[in-house]
């Protein structure tokens, strides 16, 4: 007999809702004071969930991306599953033991966009059919939430684009952190100028395990009769069966975007709601491939360089971005915004804002040349100086360290899926669209142009295209 996953209880929503100022993500730059926001949100999911309210969904991909954002989804209220679609013939069954055997299941994404009950879909496939059936979603009238990178490649964006502002549906781009409060917070001490001018941001991914370089178990019965690998290669040259191709496939320039693509592009999606930024204008990498030999054709180390110009939304900074796989800090993820009156550390669950003024004074002596003179120089020098600049002026006049913790329990994942699922309902814009989407792949995509190809990428935000 089958299981089923019971659904989440409208009561345990209002209490995660509560807990956590969920309302906040109605806009991902709204102010956190805005109480009234979350009044209204809690207010909206107290309504009881009628037939008109609810929202059909079907999955395409059910790979480890696909199953959490189906869960997440699921915890949303009036939020239903009826179809799903992989290649693989394992979680196919798998999603028959989990939601039952009602489920319509298929090898076919076509069969899923055709059926008149689905209203929304989940695309978490690998990256190089994202631009593909996002165009045909959106084409069949269905609303799409789409895993990051939003393209496989540059060219592809513009399409998807076009094909959201043609289909007057709602699309959503897969970071999460997007709409996040830690974020929100940072944003709204950002633009406050707790930092002062910002000239710098350090954004760091490590990982150190096989399962964080990409090499996921792989089923036994892996082979061409349980995976549909003609499908999964359409449109491409023709290639052999290869089940690390098609199960470890973030590890291949052909399915995949590598760390840049798959890790980057949450860096750089954070850095832009943050800052408010359309994206840099030069793009440089480098990078190598020194552990995780195991047939793989991306590096398993990368940095990239991107110069932010000046805009009216922000000063002129430079982003490095940095991914270790095969780090001895055993793992970390941070984000640094560096302004020249202070820091903002974004880290795990919060962040820290730290204040370091320039004093007005230059300073004198320590580290300083004035020792090497004669002392009666030394002497004048001194006078000179004190007579110049006040105590206060000599000395730094810096605030208190600022910390902000998300409140426990809480989830941006779910925040992100409730304003999809928000912005299906009302209409209203989401946090992540076509346009956002695009401009946080772009830059991470011509991350691993500039690695391959040896040279700086040249590229335009506000038109979204190479120069």
């Amino acid at each position: 007999m089958s299981k089923k996953t019971p659904p989440p209880s409208r009561r345990d929503f209002i209490k995660h809702l509560t807990g956590t100022t969920l309302a906040l993500s109605l806009g991902p730059l709204a102010s956190l004071a805005h109480q009234q926001k979350a009044e209204e949100r809690i207010i909206q999911y107290q309504k009881k969930i009628t037939v008109n309210d609810r929202i059909n969904i079907a999955v395409i991909g059910m790979g480890i991306m696909g199953n959490n954002n189906l869960n997440t989804a699921l915890k949303v209220p009036g939020v239903q599953l009826v179809a799903a679609c992989d290649l693989y013939t394992g979680r196919l069954q798998r999603v028959k033991e989990l939601y039952g055997d009602a489920i319509f299941t298929t090898n076919d994404y076509r069969k899923i966009l055709a059926r008149q009950d689905v209203d929304a879909v989940i695309i978490a496939t690998s990256d190089q059919w994202h631009a593909r059936i996002t165009k045909e979603a959106l084409q069949k009238g269905k609303h799409v939430y789409c895993e990051k990178p939003m393209v496989h490649f540059i060219s592809e964006g513009q399409g998807v684009i076009a094909a959201q502002k043609a289909s007057n549906k709602t699309m959503q781009v897969g970071s999460q952190r997007v709409s996040s409060i830690v974020y929100a917070k940072a944003h709204e001490l950002y633009k406050s100028g707790e930092i002062g001018k910002l000239n710098m941001v350090n954004a760091i991914y490590h990982r150190q395990s096989a399962l964080g370089a990409w090499e996921y178990t792989m089923p036994p019965d892996a082979s061409t009769a349980t995976v549909d690998w003609e499908r999964y290669i359409a449109g491409m040259p023709t290639m052999p069966y290869d089940a690390k191709k098609f199960f470890w496939w973030r590890n291949y320039r052909e399915f995949g975007t590598g760390v840049a693509g798959d890790l980057f592009v949450h860096l750089l999606s954070g850095t832009h709601v943050i800052t408010d930024s359309k994206g840099p204008v030069s793009i440089y990498s480098s990078g190598q491939l020194c552990y995780w030999k195991d047939g793989r054709n991306v590096p398993d180390v990368m940095t990239g360089i991107l110069n932010y110009p000046d805009t009216p939304e922000h000063s002129a900074f430079q982003l490095s971005l940095q991914v270790n796989f095969v780090s001895g800090t055993g793992g970390m993820e941070t984000i640094r915004f560096i302004g020249d009156e202070g820091t903002i550390d974004i880290d795990g669950d919060g962040l820290t804002v730290h204040h370091s003024k320039m004093t007005v004074a230059p300073g004198i002596g320590g580290w300083d040349a004035l020792s090497s003179y004669p002392k009666a120089m030394q002497d004048e020098l001194l006078q000179t100086y004190n007579q110049k600049y006040t105590a206060g002026q000599q000395k730094s006049d810096n605030k208190q360290d600022i910390v902000f913790k998300q409140p426990k329990g809480y989830d941006e994942h779910l925040d992100h899926h409730t304003n999809f699922f928000d912005s299906v309902r009302t209409g209203k814009q989401v946090v992540e669209n076509a346009t956002f989407g695009f401009r946080a792949a772009a830059p991470c995509l011509a991350c691993n142009d500039s690695y391959f190809e040896k040279k700086i990428i040249g590229w335009d935000p506000e038109n979204m295209k190479l120069t």
